[in-house]
């Protein structure tokens, strides 16, 4: 489970009460897993396979982002709220890297001194707690997103590079220690 790395083995996958061999993608399902307490698990952590590509926690990302609605300009160190998958955590906006054409994607300016409404551009974000977030070519459910202001979404934006973290002390439970995980 990221952004923890806590690692264990999963008993079984369930829908609607019933034990399947395999979920696919778009199933709804429910799993069940070994000696992980409720505690352990936080609204917008992110379930994968432990050896092929895990989920990690992000320290920064660099998005492009359309800015829809802001009464002001955006400039580095504006600090919203991220809404990306179940997570809802506030990132800072480090580095406006360039502001871009909408329509076209062309480079208009490097290192924008803000953003304002109908503006796109490229973003760097660091994340001010643990989340999981991956590019959206790759994963993208976990690679889209919006950001929210004074209770309104502001801008919009797909995810294209992640700087990952790697887990430090992360918890592998005996079951998964017994198959080798």
């Amino acid at each position: 489970f990221g952004p923890t790395g806590l690692t264990t083995e999963v008993k079984s996958v369930e829908m609607h009460h019933e034990a399947l061999p395999e979920a696919l993608p778009g199933d709804n399902v429910g799993f069940n897993v070994k000696n992980v307490a409720v505690k352990d698990l936080k609204r917008g952590f992110v379930a994968s396979d432990s050896k092929n590509d895990p989920a990690k926690e992000a320290a920064a990302f660099t998005s492009q982002v359309i800015i829809m609605n802001h009464p002001g300009q955006i400039g580095s160190g504006y600090a919203p709220v991220l809404d990306c998958h179940t997570s809802h955590i506030a990132v800072k906006f480090a580095e406006l890297v360039t502001k871009i054409d909408r329509r076209s994607g062309k480079e208009l300016e490097k290192e924008p001194k803000f953003l304002k409404n109908g503006d796109a551009g490229f973003v760097k974000m660091i994340p001010t707690k643990p989340m999981v977030v991956e590019t959206f070519s790759e994963y993208p459910p976990l690679g889209r997103f919006a950001v929210r202001d004074m209770r309104q979404t502001v801008a919009v934006g797909v995810i294209k590079n992640v700087e990952k973290k790697d887990p430090t002390g992360a918890k592998v439970t005996k079951a998964a220690q017994k198959k080798g995980k």
